[in-house]
């Protein structure tokens, strides 16, 4: 596991690997989780809609919807 270091100006620099691994380039974002006493990069995403896409498709399994939309009728 790679380590890093802080310098005098609170930075820290990004393994070469991780950068690779991640497709990390300059300019990209990244936020920063704290848990507990770690501290975790996520790589933004470039669009929040595209990632998010299709993540729900499977919620409701069944006629689930189909009957809920039937009762609103009645």
């Amino acid at each position: 596991m790679p380590t890093v270091k802080m310098s005098s100006k609170n930075q820290v620099v990004i393994p070469l690997d991780a950068r690779q691994r991640l497709n990390l380039k300059p300019g990209d974002r990244l936020k920063v989780l704290i848990k507990g006493e770690s501290i975790c990069l996520v790589k933004e995403p470039d669009s929040y809609v595209e990632k998010l896409y299709g993540s729900a498709k499977d919620i409701y399994s069944g006629n689930y919807l189909v009957a809920e939309r039937e009762s609103w009728e009645k």
